[in-house]
This record gives C-alpha cells, structure tokens and sequence, in this order.
C-alpha cells in the first residue's frame, strides 16, 4: 500500500509524487536514520534522490562506507560520536561520495534520537549544499529589497487580509506593519476606494493576470487633510506546484505626476475655451449679441452662472464714466449652465440696474480690478447681489464662489464680467482669474468696437431716414404706401431711398433707387440723388432723360454706382412711363391675373456713364398694382435671386385689404432677420378718376 502523508493544509499527496508545494519540497530535505553502530535503519524518498540508492540498497548498510570517502572516516567516525554519546548537534556542509561516483556537496544537520526503550539513533537531514545556499541567497536578497524599497509593498492572503508590508508601504499610509497584518484594506484605510481596489485585487486572484500601473487617488493616515495619488500594481502568488498563495502588492506615489498631469488637462481646457471664445465672440458688431457669445462661452467650463453688464454710461457715449458712488448697468447677457435660484437674482438682460458702491460688482469697474471670493459667506452675498431679497436666491442657488472681471477696451471700463459657481464644488482660483481675463479683454475689444459701430450707424439711420420723404402727398388717381428697413445691426446702413412725387398736371413720379455702398458717405450720396431726381421730375422730362442726367451726377460723386427705377404714371390716359438703371424689375399686378416681372429696357448703374437709357410704356387700368423694391427686400447670402423672386410673385397673388398690409407681409416674409442690406419697398395701386 502506498504511503500517504498528510499536509497541515488538508492537502493529501503521496509521498512519491513529484508534485512541489512548499520550500523543503525545493529543497529536497532528505532523511536517514542511523543505529547506535552506524548502520542505516530509516531511508527516506528523498533520500534516494539525494544520494541515490534506494531503501533496499541503503537500509542495513553502514552510512560510512556507503556514502563517505575513505579520507574522511576518521572525521565522521569523530563527529557520529559527539552526536550519540554528548548529545550534541552538529551541522555543516560535508562531501558525499554518490552512487554514480560522483562527489557532491551536501549540507547537513545531524542530532541523536532516543526511543521510548532507551535506544539511541542518530537523525541527519541533508540537502543539495547548492540549492540551499541559492535559496538563502535568494531570500536574503528578497528580504532586503523588500524591506529597504522606497516602493511600498504588501501581501495579502487569498481573502485579501494584508500578510505582511514593508516599511515603504508604512509610511505610504500611516500605519505600522501590524495594523495591517489580518486586516483587510477598508478596516483601515477608510478614505481609499476600497471597493474599487478590491475588485482588481479579485480580479487577480481569478484570473492570475496581473493589474499594472493603475491609479487610485484618496486619503491615509499619512496626510489625511490632502488627496494622494498613487501607482499600483498587482500580482498573484503561486508556489512552485501552483497553489494560489494570494496577490502582492507594488504602490508608488504619484502625486507629484498626478498634480502635473491634470494641470496641463486644466491648461489644455484653458487654452481650448480661450480658442473657442476666440471663434464665436466678436461674430457681429451687435452689442447684445457679443455679450450673450461671451457668457455662453463660460458656462459651463467657466462658471455655473455668468452675467455680462454694462456701464450705461459707455453704451451711451459719455466722455467720461463715473468714479464714485453707484454704478448704473445695463445688463446684456445672462446665461446659466442649468436652471438655478440664481438667475432670478441676476439682472434681466435689456434692463437697467443700480449697484451701490459697496457692492462688488462696481468696485470691480471703479477699481479696474478683477474681484475673487473664493469662499463666498452670507456677508459677501450681501455685497454680490442687488438686493437682499436676490442675496437670499444666491444663498438658495448654492452659490459658493465669486468672480467678477471688469471689461476694458483701449484703457476705458466698459463694463463687468460676472461669474457664480454653485454646482461646480471647486473654488475660483487665481487660473480662473487669468482665463475669465483673457475673455473679457477679447470680448470687450469687439463689445467696443460694437457699441462705436451702433453709434456711427444710428447717426446714418437718422440722417438716412431724414433724407427719406415723409408720408406720400395726396396723389390724383393713385394709392401709394411704402417702407424702408435699415440693414441689421451687424452692417452699416445702406443708400437705398424711395420718392413719390406729385407733379402738377396730376401725374405721379414714382422712384427707387440703391446707392452701391454703405454708411454716412452712401446715405449722403443718396440723398444727392434724391434732390437731384425731384429737381428733374420739375423738369418734366421723360424718365429716360431723367437717368441720363442722374447718370451724369453720380458720375462726379467720386466713383460711386448706384441703381435706379424712374415711372412716371400718367391717370388721364391710364400709362405708366418707365426707365430701368441696372434695378431689379418692378412687379404688375392685375385683378384675376398671375402677377409678372416688368420686362423694362434694362440700362447700366448711374455712374458707369457712356450707355443711353430706353423709356417703356406700361398701361394700367384702375385696381391694378405696381411694386418697386430694392435688393434688401429678397436677396439673401444663400439663395439664388430667381427663387426669391418667385417667391415674391407667390406672395403678390394673394391680395391685400389694403397696400399697408401687403408692404408688412412682404417685409414679414422676405426680410431675412440677419438682413446685412437696407431694404425699400414702394407700393402703388391705380384708382378710378371721376
């Protein structure tokens, strides 16, 4: 029967099985046991590997003569003789002659044994003298790199209680080596993802691939007021027949390389927000729409709640803002990156509000000077919001930081940029302060540049639509109604002009015209144009040579073009006279009829000179209707002119109640809302004379 052996384990193996589990399997302990004269009478397996010879051939035989060199028989004989009769061990490394002849070095420990009948026995285990000697090597190696590693290590069982750490792992988190040991790592290390850690560590011990450079961040005992962050490493441990011993551990602190890694992550989301700002903000010369692009810009990389206001002295040109006392905004932008308490304490945009100089906003534009509270309390609430009432929407909002940025252009205060944190947990800090500075300086450049723009454009508007006629005179056999729409506040205020003009036998001039161009300079030429079409139109001369003399005008106005439609209508004999500039034809309407593009001589623009200009006649009958325009009514940046002048006929057959009705659905249909060109609009419908 085979001889079987039990571990500590539970494991049963048989004693020949080759199978290695533990350290004295490396090292292939062999036993024998001598009588009191010396011969073998206990042979162990191992033993035969170790010298050799097998039971049979051992047992019975004197260990000297079998194993020992005659050379050192007196040695052995000397040293079997301390050990039997003093008792004392004895241990060494010693040559033994082997069964193939060879000499092999072994290394011993010998000590006497005694039965229960009094009998003395000699016990001596030996091992491979190499083996041994490369084991100890290899543990004193381990044990100093372990204990002397500035990496902390630790090994943990197979129900992931901790073994045993090194020094380095002692310091890493603040405990000493035994209150680790038989504790798992959330019993005591409470402020780490232990569920986390706990799951690669798992993972590990199933599947025996090991989790290299992963990264935790956290807390310990070491420094419990600042968040670590570390490298960590697991492996599973095996002994050599493949046993799961349970998974070590390497850790190495990060911090340093964490900190740098997301602060170049927070330059990049800097530098990334500065470029996007520098794409959308500034896109037209509208005030109102350059602030909402700047706070939308902010929100929500920047801040949970952004404002932007501004001093309503700047917006109404006064040479100089006020230094003291409160501080009047107007407020253009509010944006939020979620609905929020916090937006019902700011300002609507469009409306005014008064700030008290206590208040941090205004001393922000009187200081020229960014305003940071970090942590903001109910007093600095108090000083933030308008109100108390909007003080207790910020404290309900959960705002917890403060920032506001004053908007200077070419060394003037402009106005603030207002930034609240509530969601965001992080504090401002002084990045902030630098990258919500870098968006209000490029903002407040084009805010200026808008608000100059608004100006000078304002003042064309003014003096465009004082060159313009007032309500039409009172016309014999003819309805008129017209319109003008200034081009949106993005573009410059063009030169288109209209004028109806009522001569003395009855007739009526009807004239519009596009002075190619834009700003004061077009609307002053157009206005040229005008005075010099009603002096003609006294003349009466035929529209043909009405554009001939106006082509002439234009032709000293320093190289301006325009465009133009000269009619004359004539109700005694119910003819319409009319010449074409280079204008777009004008539209006929009849009762019962599909309204139709004039087919007009068309002429060259006023100004190109050298080219005589054909007059048409066009009959009309009461009821009928004649539409003048100018391109500011249909053309847009994307469609084809042809499409939108079919869509200006669809419109034309479907009949109005009265002309002021057609000329407010044309305008509502045709007039794009980011027009980038004046537009107008005279309308005309033929009544029946007496």
């Amino acid at each position: 029967m085979a001889t079987e052996s039990f571990r500590a384990d539970g494991v049963l193996r048989h004693a020949g099985s080759t199978d290695r589990y533990g350290l004295l399997d490396v090292l292939g302990v062999a036993a024998v046991v001598l009588d009191a004269d010396g011969r073998i009478v206990f042979w162990s397996s191992q033993a035969e590997d170790l010298f050799g010879y097998t039971a049979g051939e051992a047992l019975g035989k004197y260990a000297a003569r079998l194993f020992v060199h005659e050379q050192h028989f007196d040695l052995v004989r000397d040293l079997f003789a301390q050990v039997m009769l003093s008792g004392a061990s004895w241990a060494g490394a010693f040559p033994i002659r082997h069964k193939d002849g060879s000499t092999r070095m072994l290394e011993f420990r010998n000590m006497r044994l005694l039965d229960n009948l009094g009998d003395v026995y000699a016990l001596g285990i030996a091992a491979d003298h190499n083996t041994l000697q490369r084991v100890e090597t290899d543990l004193a190696l381990s044990e100093r790199l372990v204990s002397q590693s500035p990496i902390g290590l630790s090994i943990k069982d197979t129900e992931l209680r901790y073994l045993t750490v090194n020094r380095a792992l002692e310091r890493i988190n603040g405990l000493p080596a035994d209150a680790h040991r038989g504790r798992t790592l959330r019993e005591i290390l409470p402020g780490l993802d232990a569920d986390w850690i706990e799951g690669a560590l798992s993972q590990v011990l199933e599947t025996g691939r090991p989790q290299l450079d992963l990264h935790t961040v956290g807390r310990t005992p070491a420094d419990p007021d600042h968040d670590h962050a570390w490298s960590v490493s697991y492996f599973r441990l095996e002994d050599p027949g493949g046993r799961v011993l349970g998974v070590a551990g390497s850790i190495v602190d990060v911090t340093e390389r964490h900190h740098a890694a997301l602060e170049a992550e927070r330059a990049s989301k800097r530098l990334a927000l500065v470029a996007e700002a520098s794409a959308r903000v500034g896109t037209t010369l509208d005030v109102n729409q350059t602030a909402r692009e700047l706070a939308e810009v902010a929100v929500p990389g920047l801040a949970d709640v952004v404002a932007v206001e501004v001093l309503d002295s700047v917006l109404a040109l006064q040479s100089r803002a006020q230094t003291h006392g409160p501080a009047l905004f107007r407020a253009l932008a509010l944006v939020s990156a979620h609905p929020t308490e916090a937006t019902r304490a700011a300002d609507p945009p469009g409306e005014l509000a008064t700030y008290a100089a206590d208040r941090l906003v205004t001393q922000c534009v009187r200081t020229a000077r960014p305003v940071l509270v970090e942590h903001v309390t109910e007093r600095d609430l108090a000083r933030i919001a308008r109100s108390p009432e909007a003080a207790a929407l910020l404290a309900r909002a959960g705002v917890h930081s403060y920032l506001a940025v004053p908007l200077i252009a070419r060394g003037e205060v402009l106005g603030a940029f207002d930034l609240k944190r509530a969601r965001n947990p992080l504090p401002f800090g002084q990045d902030d302060v630098v990258l919500a500075g870098e968006l209000a300086a490029r903002a407040a450049v084009s805010i200026d540049n808008a608000r100059w723009f608004q100006s000078v454009r304002n003042t064309a508007v003014t003096l465009q639509r004082s060159l313009l006629p007032d309500d039409p005179p009172r016309l014999t056999g003819l309805e008129v109604a017209s319109r003008y729409r200034p081009a949106h506040a993005a573009s410059e205020v063009g030169g288109d002009w209209f004028d109806t003009i009522a001569l003395g036998d009855g007739r009526t001039v009807l004239v519009v015209g596009d002075v190619m161009g834009s700003g004061i300079a077009a609307a002053t030429t157009m206005g040229r144009l005008r005075t010099a079409a009603r002096t003609l139109a006294d003349l009466d001369f035929d529209p043909a040579q009405v554009l001939q003399h106006l082509d002439q005008t234009v032709s000293g106005l320093e190289q301006y073009i325009a465009t133009c439609l000269y009619a004359v209508y004539d109700p005694r004999c119910g003819e319409c006279h009319l010449a074409n500039a280079g204008h777009l034809p004008p539209v006929l309407v009849r009762a019962g009829k599909a309204p139709q593009l004039l087919k007009l001589p068309t002429g060259v623009p006023l100004g190109v000179g050298g080219v005589a200009f054909l007059s048409a006649t066009v009959d009309l009958a009461p009821g009928d209707l004649l539409v003048l325009y100018t391109d500011g009514l249909i053309e847009t940046r994307h469609d084809p002119i042809d499409e939108r002048l079919d869509v200006l006929l669809r419109l034309l057959a479907v009949p109005d109640r009265s002309l002021e009705e057609t000329c407010d659905r044309l305008l509502d249909a045709l007039r794009v809302p980011e027009g980038h060109d004046d537009a107008t609009l005279l309308v005309a419908r033929t009544l029946a004379t007496g």
